[in-house]
């Protein structure tokens, strides 16, 4: 002590002025009473006590699973969350987690687990306008049901797609809100390419492609190309598609961005631009005004020919179109846009639907095992269901007779040339060209890419 009452004394002036100052202010300060501190909104008392333990009110967890091809996640809900804060019940809830069965209701499952009718009508009209996704529950799906202390109902969650959520919640007025949680999902581009060793299908799969985009595939180059009768061994194909996650989980496949499809050494290219249409890389349209054929046939039985055997009447005839066999009762489409002029039956035809289309074209549609889909001067679009593959009329088994007549005159559906359905917009044209010339270099890298799997 000694030796820092010397060392202070030794010190300039100045020095002794500061620290004799610094030391009378902490003194002052230390002898001030302190304020009395004020507890947080989640505390009743407005005061913290020494040496007391409070509870620390925690958002409650709710658990919603999220079923994917590869990966399942459990997540919380936001809007759950809030609407929990605001009930009266602070207990932890007990969760059930059932299954949708075979002729299963919300009712069904309710009383299954024990709950009232009461239960089901306020929880099936829940505030809030998603509380109607009860009422359309598939087999398989899984609902996850809490209730509270009391046995009440106190939570509902049910996942009812792969990004959202429908959660049903008790407030503290004794009502039920219902509330749609949406999760966010990050796409990323992939690239899959594949040559045909046998069949397009099997290349498809050996490619990394799941069943939705060969099909898709199919049906993007489906006006230029025939899958079932066009395609050779060494044809080869490349996509740009998404595969979509959920907080780095994997969800699935969306949508094919790109593709180029090489058939018998001619490519056919298509880009997917914003309004959901695939276009050439020049912007014309890859969907013509018309399908080839408008049914999803096993094989072609008779082909468009001036001169046939009848196999029915036993005489040489023309044949006017082409005789599609596939399973009865497989749907047939309209090939393009137009209106019914002819619905009905005749013992030639059997059950039939004529369609006019416009510049002098129409389709005509033959055979079908039941009465046709559509009347007579009702309007139809491409791709919409007019009837089903039969056998009726003179027939010798289940096919479509599909006609392609122009200006009154017989053509041949599989080679005639089909219009073109409107390119893109001049004014997304210069948008669509930056657009397609980035779409080119990742399908040319595929292409490279390809080439370097089958070099020696």
């Amino acid at each position: 002590m000694k030796s820092i009452q010397n060392f202070y004394l030794q010190l300039p002036k100045q020095h002794k002025v500061i620290i004799s100052s610094f030391s009378i202010v902490m003194l002052i300060l230390l002898l001030i009473p302190s304020e009395k501190a004020t507890a947080s909104r989640q505390t009743n008392d407005s005061s913290l006590q020494v040496g007391k333990r409070y509870d620390l009110i925690l958002p409650t967890y709710q658990e919603t699973t999220l079923s994917s091809p590869k990966k399942s996640e459990q997540q919380t809900s936001q809007q759950t969350t809030e609407i929990q804060l605001a009930s009266t019940f602070d207990e932890s809830l007990t969760w059930d987690k059932t299954k949708v069965r075979n002729g299963d209701s919300l009712a069904k499952i309710f009383k299954r687990l024990g709950y009232s009718a009461r239960t089901t009508h306020d929880v099936s009209s829940a505030q809030g306008k998603y509380s109607k996704l009860l009422k359309k529950l598939d087999v398989g799906d899984i609902l996850r049901i809490g209730k509270n202390s009391a046995g009440k109902l106190a939570a509902l969650s049910y996942p009812f797609s792969k990004t959202e959520t429908l959660h049903v919640t008790l407030l503290d007025n004794g009502k039920y809100q219902s509330n749609k949680e949406t999760k966010t999902v990050e796409t990323r581009e992939s690239i899959a390419h594949g040559v045909i060793k046998s069949n397009f299908w099997n290349a498809g799969i050996e490619s990394g492609l799941n069943d939705g985009q060969i099909i898709n595939l199919a049906n993007i180059f489906g006006w230029d190309i025939d899958f079932a009768l066009d395609i050779r061994e060494g044809d080869s194909f490349h996509v740009v598609f998404e595969n979509r996650y959920i907080n780095g989980d994997y969800i699935g496949t969306g949508k094919i961005l790109a593709a180029e499809f090489i058939n018998k050494d001619d490519p056919f290219q298509a880009i997917r631009f914003s309004d959901g249409e695939y276009y050439s890389p020049d912007g014309r349209s890859m969907r013509k005004a018309f399908l080839r054929a408008p049914v999803n046939f096993k094989y072609i039985s008779s082909s468009f020919k001036r001169k046939r055997f009848h196999p029915v009447q036993k005489r040489w005839k023309a044949h006017n179109g082409i005789d599609y066999a596939a399973k009865r009762g497989t749907p047939v489409v309209a090939a393009g846009n137009g209106k019914v002029t002819h619905s009905g039956y005749n013992k030639n035809n059997g059950n039939y639907v004529f369609i006019q289309h416009g510049n002098g074209i129409v389709t005509k549609y033959l055979h079908f095992y039941k009465r046709p889909s559509v009347k007579k001067g009702q309007r139809v679009k491409q791709d919409q269901v007019i009837g089903y593959v039969g056998s009726t009329g003179l027939a010798s088994g289940p096919h479509l007779h599909y006609e392609f007549v122009l200006n009154g005159v017989h053509r041949n559906p599989r080679t005639v040339k089909l219009p073109d359905a409107k390119p893109i917009n001049k004014k997304y044209k210069d948008e669509f060209a930056l657009l397609a010339s980035q779409r080119l270099i990742e399908l040319s890298g595929s292409r490279q890419a390809l080439l370097a799997m089958q070099a020696p």
